[in-house]
């Protein structure tokens, strides 16, 4: 019996697909190493809030410190970060990992110095679980202004002895869309 050499190219095409598609998956920048969180990073809301700050934040040409703000995330957080399409408008919104921000975002932070702080924040809590509303400014080394404000929403939860963010949102302050009042520095 012959095997048309169609048949022979399909299955061998068929065999072949998987490997190829896994080597066009983009490779992580760095996989951050896998380490316990500081004490004293995860001991209180405001603690793992400004950790995640301090993690993502730095002078140009300063590596982040991912594997410590990996630390502070439960394994299966997401980021839930809404924009607008340039083309049509629509609100779109992604929902990285945090391995897939890491990837996305840390040529750019090294390159160009990126500092985040908060401004203010506004903390709700229920037995173990919380969300935090931290208004924050951006500062851009590179160009040595303000580059953004906006408010970051965290949940959290409390579990083994210390606090994990499960998810955090964020949107920047625009004319339209103002940080209120109540997440502003008071004077």
């Amino acid at each position: 019996m012959k095997i048309p050499a169609f048949r022979i190219m399909l299955c061998s095409l068929v065999l072949t697909l998987p490997h190829a598609l896994a080597q066009d998956e983009p490779k992580p920048h760095g996989e951050a190493a896998v380490i316990a969180a500081r004490p004293e990073d995860v001991s209180s809301i405001e603690a793992i809030v400004k950790t995640d700050y301090e993690c993502v934040s730095g002078g140009i040409g300063v590596p982040r410190q991912w594997a410590r703000d990996f630390s502070l995330y439960d394994p299966f957080a997401r980021s839930f970060v809404p924009s607008k399409d340039e083309k049509t408008g629509a609100l779109v919104i992604r929902h990285p990992t945090q391995q897939e921000y890491a990837d996305e975002s840390d040529a750019q932070l090294v390159r160009d110095g990126f500092s985040e702080h908060e401004l203010a924040h506004k903390i709700y809590k229920y037995g173990n679980v919380a969300t935090v509303f931290s208004s924050y400014e951006v500062a851009v080394a590179r160009t040595g202004k303000l580059y953004s404000r906006g408010v970051n929403i965290y949940q959290l939860y409390y579990a083994g002895n210390r606090w994990w963010i499960s998810s955090v949102s964020w949107d920047a302050e625009n004319n339209i869309n103002p940080i209120p009042q109540e997440l502003m520095p008071k004077n």
